[in-house]
Protein backbone atom coordinates (compact mmCIF):
# COMPACT_ATOMS: atom_id res chain seq x y z
CA UNK A 1 0.00 0.00 0.00
CA UNK A 2 1.20 3.25 -0.77
CA UNK A 3 1.52 5.87 1.52
CA UNK A 4 2.53 9.75 1.53
CA UNK A 5 5.57 10.61 3.29
CA UNK A 6 5.41 11.51 6.74
CA UNK A 7 6.39 15.53 7.44
CA UNK A 8 9.14 16.42 9.43
CA UNK A 9 8.62 18.05 12.89
CA UNK A 10 8.49 21.82 12.95
CA UNK A 11 8.73 24.35 15.57
CA UNK A 12 5.68 26.19 16.96
CA UNK A 13 2.23 25.95 15.76
CA UNK A 14 1.49 26.45 12.12
CA UNK A 15 -1.13 28.82 11.04
CA UNK A 16 -2.78 26.39 8.97
CA UNK A 17 -2.89 23.47 11.49
CA UNK A 18 -6.46 21.65 11.58
CA UNK A 19 -7.59 18.44 12.37
CA UNK A 20 -7.96 17.42 9.06
CA UNK A 21 -4.00 18.03 8.72
CA UNK A 22 -3.29 16.32 12.49
CA UNK A 23 -5.45 13.40 10.92
CA UNK A 24 -3.46 13.19 7.76
CA UNK A 25 -0.35 13.52 9.07
CA UNK A 26 -0.94 10.87 11.89
CA UNK A 27 -2.29 8.45 9.86
CA UNK A 28 1.18 8.82 7.75
CA UNK A 29 2.64 8.29 10.96
CA UNK A 30 0.57 4.97 11.60
CA UNK A 31 1.25 3.48 8.15
CA UNK A 32 4.33 3.81 7.61
CA UNK A 33 5.65 2.83 11.73
CA UNK A 34 2.62 1.29 13.34
CA UNK A 35 -0.52 2.23 15.58
CA UNK A 36 0.63 1.40 18.56
CA UNK A 37 4.57 2.36 17.76
CA UNK A 38 3.25 5.82 17.01
CA UNK A 39 2.75 7.83 19.96
CA UNK A 40 0.96 11.11 20.72
CA UNK A 41 3.88 13.18 21.44
CA UNK A 42 5.48 11.63 17.92
CA UNK A 43 2.28 12.92 16.04
CA UNK A 44 2.35 15.94 18.51
CA UNK A 45 5.53 16.40 17.02
CA UNK A 46 5.46 15.89 13.25
CA UNK A 47 2.02 18.16 13.23
CA UNK A 48 4.58 20.86 15.40
CA UNK A 49 2.16 21.45 17.81
CA UNK A 50 1.46 20.48 21.78
CA UNK A 51 0.27 16.93 22.84
CA UNK A 52 -2.57 19.17 24.60
CA UNK A 53 -3.31 20.97 20.95
CA UNK A 54 -3.84 16.77 19.51
CA UNK A 55 -6.18 16.33 22.91
CA UNK A 56 -8.09 19.78 21.63
CA UNK A 57 -8.98 17.97 18.07
CA UNK A 58 -9.35 13.80 19.21
CA UNK A 59 -9.99 12.87 22.75
CA UNK A 60 -7.70 9.57 22.22
CA UNK A 61 -5.36 8.31 19.28
CA UNK A 62 -8.01 5.85 18.72
CA UNK A 63 -10.43 8.48 17.82
CA UNK A 64 -7.81 10.22 15.17
CA UNK A 65 -8.37 6.52 12.94
CA UNK A 66 -12.03 7.09 13.21
CA UNK A 67 -12.18 10.97 12.11
CA UNK A 68 -15.37 12.82 11.89
CA UNK A 69 -16.95 9.82 12.63
CA UNK A 70 -19.70 11.41 14.59
CA UNK A 71 -20.52 13.85 11.73
CA UNK A 72 -20.76 11.06 9.08
CA UNK A 73 -22.61 9.25 11.65
CA UNK A 74 -25.50 12.12 11.46
CA UNK A 75 -25.11 12.43 7.57
CA UNK A 76 -26.14 8.77 7.10
CA UNK A 77 -29.22 9.40 9.50
CA UNK A 78 -29.99 12.18 7.72
CA UNK A 79 -30.16 10.77 4.18
CA UNK A 80 -31.77 7.72 5.86
CA UNK A 81 -34.94 10.25 7.18
CA UNK A 82 -34.87 11.91 4.36
CA UNK A 83 -35.82 8.83 1.85
CA UNK A 84 -38.94 8.95 0.16
CA UNK A 85 -41.29 6.61 1.94
CA UNK A 86 -41.98 4.66 -1.37
CA UNK A 87 -38.85 3.32 -1.77
CA UNK A 88 -38.04 0.03 -0.50
CA UNK A 89 -36.29 0.26 3.24
CA UNK A 90 -33.12 -2.00 1.55
CA UNK A 91 -32.93 0.53 -1.37
CA UNK A 92 -32.72 2.90 1.10
CA UNK A 93 -30.29 1.49 3.35
CA UNK A 94 -28.06 0.38 0.09
CA UNK A 95 -28.54 4.18 -1.16
CA UNK A 96 -27.43 5.66 2.14
CA UNK A 97 -24.22 3.67 2.88
CA UNK A 98 -22.88 4.11 -0.62
CA UNK A 99 -23.39 7.97 0.05
CA UNK A 100 -21.98 7.66 3.49
CA UNK A 101 -18.60 6.29 1.98
CA UNK A 102 -18.55 8.65 -1.06
CA UNK A 103 -15.47 10.29 -0.19
CA UNK A 104 -14.12 11.16 -3.61
CA UNK A 105 -11.25 10.03 -5.45
CA UNK A 106 -8.72 12.05 -3.46
CA UNK A 107 -9.60 10.85 0.01
CA UNK A 108 -9.53 7.33 -0.97
CA UNK A 109 -5.71 7.25 -0.34
CA UNK A 110 -6.57 8.00 3.20
CA UNK A 111 -9.42 6.30 3.65
CA UNK A 112 -7.33 2.92 2.47
CA UNK A 113 -4.70 3.61 5.58
CA UNK A 114 -7.28 4.21 7.96
CA UNK A 115 -10.14 1.25 6.90
CA UNK A 116 -6.77 -0.90 6.56
CA UNK A 117 -5.68 0.32 10.55
CA UNK A 118 -9.69 -0.35 12.14
CA UNK A 119 -9.62 -4.02 10.43
CA UNK A 120 -6.61 -5.16 10.74
CA UNK A 121 -4.90 -3.85 14.24
CA UNK A 122 -6.01 -5.51 17.37
CA UNK A 123 -5.20 -3.07 19.63
CA UNK A 124 -8.28 -0.67 17.71
CA UNK A 125 -10.84 -3.80 18.24
CA UNK A 126 -12.61 -2.72 21.15
CA UNK A 127 -12.70 0.96 20.22
CA UNK A 128 -14.09 -0.04 17.07
CA UNK A 129 -16.92 -2.16 18.70
CA UNK A 130 -18.43 0.53 20.05
CA UNK A 131 -18.26 2.73 16.43
CA UNK A 132 -20.07 -0.54 14.41
CA UNK A 133 -22.90 -0.36 17.09
CA UNK A 134 -23.53 3.37 16.93
CA UNK A 135 -23.62 3.16 13.39
CA UNK A 136 -25.67 -0.17 13.23
CA UNK A 137 -27.94 1.39 15.52
CA UNK A 138 -28.81 4.20 12.86
CA UNK A 139 -29.42 1.69 11.08
CA UNK A 140 -31.98 -0.62 13.44
CA UNK A 141 -33.84 2.67 13.92
CA UNK A 142 -34.47 3.41 10.51
CA UNK A 143 -35.72 -0.13 10.00
CA UNK A 144 -37.50 0.22 13.22
CA UNK A 145 -39.75 3.25 11.76
CA UNK A 146 -40.51 1.91 8.58
CA UNK A 147 -41.52 -1.73 10.23
CA UNK A 148 -43.14 -0.28 12.96
CA UNK A 149 -41.83 -1.16 16.57
CA UNK A 150 -38.64 -0.78 18.26
CA UNK A 151 -34.91 -0.41 16.87
CA UNK A 152 -34.52 -3.63 19.63
CA UNK A 153 -36.71 -5.78 18.06
CA UNK A 154 -35.52 -8.91 15.86
CA UNK A 155 -36.04 -7.76 12.61
CA UNK A 156 -34.18 -4.08 13.03
CA UNK A 157 -31.52 -5.99 14.93
CA UNK A 158 -30.82 -8.46 11.59
CA UNK A 159 -30.86 -5.75 9.26
CA UNK A 160 -28.68 -3.83 11.29
CA UNK A 161 -26.25 -6.56 11.83
CA UNK A 162 -26.16 -7.61 8.07
CA UNK A 163 -25.80 -4.16 7.02
CA UNK A 164 -22.18 -3.96 9.18
CA UNK A 165 -21.28 -7.72 7.88
CA UNK A 166 -21.68 -6.62 4.48
CA UNK A 167 -20.13 -3.40 4.82
CA UNK A 168 -16.99 -5.07 7.08
CA UNK A 169 -16.57 -7.60 4.23
CA UNK A 170 -17.01 -5.48 1.57
CA UNK A 171 -13.79 -3.14 3.20
CA UNK A 172 -11.90 -6.46 3.34
CA UNK A 173 -12.24 -6.95 -0.01
CA UNK A 174 -11.51 -3.15 -1.08
CA UNK A 175 -8.31 -3.14 1.21
CA UNK A 176 -7.60 -6.34 -0.63
CA UNK A 177 -7.99 -5.01 -4.12
CA UNK A 178 -6.18 -1.97 -4.72
CA UNK A 179 -7.73 -1.56 -8.33
CA UNK A 180 -11.58 -2.46 -6.86
CA UNK A 181 -14.02 0.57 -6.65
CA UNK A 182 -15.40 1.21 -3.07
CA UNK A 183 -18.78 2.45 -4.27
CA UNK A 184 -19.49 -0.10 -6.91
CA UNK A 185 -18.32 -3.17 -4.35
CA UNK A 186 -20.72 -1.65 -1.75
CA UNK A 187 -23.94 -0.56 -4.43
CA UNK A 188 -23.42 -4.65 -5.52
CA UNK A 189 -22.62 -5.77 -2.09
CA UNK A 190 -26.06 -4.52 -0.91
CA UNK A 191 -28.43 -5.12 -3.56
CA UNK A 192 -27.35 -8.83 -2.79
CA UNK A 193 -28.18 -8.42 0.51
CA UNK A 194 -31.29 -6.48 -0.29
CA UNK A 195 -32.40 -9.86 -2.48
CA UNK A 196 -31.83 -11.71 0.74
CA UNK A 197 -34.56 -9.78 2.41
CA UNK A 198 -37.40 -10.35 0.32
CA UNK A 199 -37.69 -6.70 -0.97
CA UNK A 200 -38.13 -5.23 2.36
Amino acid sequence: MAVRPVPEARAGRPPTTSREELQRIALGLFAARGFEETTLDDIAAAVGVSRRTVFRYYPSKNDIVWGAFDEQLTRLRAHLEAADPATPLMDVVREAVVAFNDYGPDAIPELRIRMALITGVPALQGHAMLRYREWSEVIAQFAAQRLGGDASDRTPQAIAGAALGVAMATYRHWIEHEDADLIAELDGAFRALAEGFGGA
